[in-house]
C-alpha cells in the first residue's frame, strides 16, 4: 500500500483501511454507495502526481484510497467532432497518443505527462487550461449514482454548468470516472527558440512583440531565470547552455502552424526583428526536433533540478501578465530582507501569468531547517500575490497544503457557496475530507 500513502514531495504521509482499484465506473459508484452508507471516508487518487497533498489520506487510517488507475480505457476518438472520451486513469501521454492516431492534437502538456492522469500546462496561452479543454464528464456521486455530461457538444445552455463544477473540485464533490476532451487539428510545423534577456520587464515587452506578429501561432512563452538555468545545467545530465554568453533571464518560445515550414519561417523573422528592436540580447532557433527537445528539457527540468539541489519552498501563483515584472521584483525584495541567503528561482508560464515562484535553500544550509520555515516564506510570497490581486494556486490546486490559506484569501461569500455545494452533494462528508475546504 505504501506507494498510495505518500505524495511526490514527501510532505504528506497517511494511512488507510485499504486501497481499492475498480475497473469500471459502476464499481466506483458501488464503492461510494457502500462508503456513504457506512460513513467511511474516501480518498480518490489518479496518478498520484499532485503537489498539494490532495490525493493522500490523512494519518487516522479511517479512510479508503480509491485508485483510478484501472479505469484506463480510451472509449472514443472522433476526429470529425474534434473530441475524444477517455477514462480517468488514462495518462496524459496516452491521451496525446490516441489523439495523434486520428491526426488530431490534444494540447495539454505537463512535465509529469507520462504518469499524471487526465483527472495548466505550457500551452495554455494558445488552447486554454484543462478546464477549457473538458467538454463533459462522467462522475460517481457520493450516494452511488452516476452523473454524465459526456458528449462533444460545444454549446449547451440548459442550466448550471455541472461539468466545470466537478473539474478542479479535487474529489470533494464526486469522483470523475471519464471525460470528453477537446481535440484540435495537428500542427504541421513547430519552431522553438531560446532568447537571452536583461530582466522580466524586457520579457514582457518581448511577449507583446511576439504576440503581435505571431498571433495564434504563439503556443508557449516560458520565463526562466539564470539561477534556475544554472541548477539545470549542474544537475541534469545531457543539458548545455544554449547561448554563447550567460544572461540574467531567458524566454523559451514555441510557435506552431498548419502549413509546412510556416512556423520556422515566422520564428526566424520574429527573432531577427526582436534582436534589431533590442527586445532580446541573443537568441537561438532549434534546427531539428532533437534541438527543440533539448531546449524544452531546460525548462521542464527546473523542478527536478531544484529537488537535487536541496530544499525548495514552492509557490504556484498567478498574477496579471502585465504585473509579472513588478511582482518578481517585489517578492524578491521582501524575501531578501527576511532571508538574505535564500535563492529565489522564479520560472513558468509568462504568457498566461502563471509563475512558479520557488525558493531554494541557502548554499550549505540544513534542508530540514529551511523547509521548517515554509510557512514564513509562504506568508511573504502569498502576501505579495494578494496585494497584486493574484491567485495562490494557478494550476496545482488547493489540496491539504493550501486549505487554510484558501480560507484566509478567498472571498467569504464564495467560500459559503462552495460549502453549500459540498453539503448538498456530499452530506455525510465522505469525499476527500480535509481537502480544499
Amino acid at each position: 500500500m505504501s506507494p498510495y500513502l505518500a505524495e511526490p514531495r514527501d510532505l504528506y504521509h497517511g494511512r488507510a483501511l485499504c486501497v481499492l482499484k475498480p475497473s469500471a465506473p459502476q464499481e466506483v459508484a458501488g464503492i461510494l454507495a457502500l462508503c456513504n452508507e457506512t460513513e467511511t471516508s474516501v480518498t480518490p487518487q489518479g496518478g498520484n502526481t499532485g503537489l498539494v497533498g490532495g490525493q493522500t489520506p490523512d494519518p487516522s487510517g479511517a479512510s479508503v484510497v480509491l485508485s483510478l488507475e484501472r479505469l484506463n480505457q480510451i472509449r472514443a476518438v472522433d476526429a470529425t467532432a474534434d473530441a475524444m472520451t477517455v477514462e480517468a486513469g488514462v495518462t496524459l501521454s496516452q491521451a496525446q497518443e490516441a489523439a495523434q492516431t486520428a491526426d488530431r492534437y490534444f494540447p495539454l502538456s505537463l512535465a509529469s505527462e507520462g504518469s499524471c492522469t487526465i483527472a495548466g500546462g505550457v500551452h495554455v496561452l494558445a488552447y486554454g487550461s484543462m478546464r477549457d479543454l473538458v467538454l463533459g464528464v462522467e462522475v460517481a456521486l457520493a450516494d452511488g449514482r452516476l452523473l454524465s455530461t459526456l458528449g462533444a457538444l460545444r454549446k449547451d445552455n440548459t442550466g448550471y454548468d455541472l461539468t466545470r463544477l466537478f473539474v478542479g473540485s479535487e474529489g470533494t464533490l464526486g469522483v470523475i470516472t471519464a471525460a470528453t476532451l477537446k481535440l484540435f487539428p495537428s500542427p504541421r510545423s513547430h519552431a522553438v527558440a531560446f532568447l537571452g534577456l536583461r530582466d522580466p520587464a524586457q520579457a514582457l515587452l518581448l511577449l507583446n512583440f511576439v504576440k503581435g506578429r505571431a498571433g495564434p501561432m504563439l503556443h508557449a512563452f516560458e520565463l526562466v531565470s539564470r539561477p534556475g538555468l544554472e541548477l539545470v545545467l549542474r544537475h541534469i545530465p545531457g543539458t548545455r547552455d544554449p547561448l554563447a554568453q550567460p544572461h540574467d533571464w531567458y524566454a523559451l518560445i514555441e510557435l506552431a502552424a498548419f502549413a509546412d515550414g510556416e512556423a520556422e519561417r515566422a520564428a526566424a523573422e520574429i527573432l531577427a526583428a526582436a534582436i534589431e528592436a533590442e527586445l532580446a540580447q541573443d537568441a537561438t532557433l532549434a534546427q531539428s526536433l532533437d534541438q527543440a527537445r533539448a531546449l524544452w528539457k531546460l525548462r521542464e527540468s527546473m523542478s527536478e533540478a531544484q529537488k537535487r539541489e536541496g530544499g525548495s519552498i514552492k509557490h504556484d501563483i498567478a498574477v496579471l501578465v502585465n504585473t509579472i515584472p513588478r511582482f518578481i521584483e517585489e517578492a524578491g525584495r521582501r524575501l531578501r530582507a527576511a532571508f538574505p541567503q535564500a535563492r529565489p528561482v522564479p520560472f513558468g508560464h509568462m504568457g498566461d501569468g502563471n509563475i512558479h515562484y520557488n525558493v531554494s535553500q541557502p548554499v550549505g544550509a540544513d534542508k530540514a531547517e529551511f523547509i521548517a520555515r515554509w510557512a514564513e516564506v509562504n506568508a511573504i510570497v502569498h502576501g505579495v500575490v494578494h496585494e497584486f490581486g493574484g491567485s495562490i494556486s494557478a494550476e496545482h490546486g488547493i489540496g491539504r497544503l493550501k486549505r487554510d490559506l484558501l480560507r484566509e484569501t478567498k472571498d467569504r461569500v464564495a467560500l459559503d457557496a462552495m460549502r453549500a455545494i459540498k453539503a448538498a452533494l456530499d452530506p455525510n462528508g465522505i469525499l476527500n475530507p480535509g481537502v480544499l475546504l
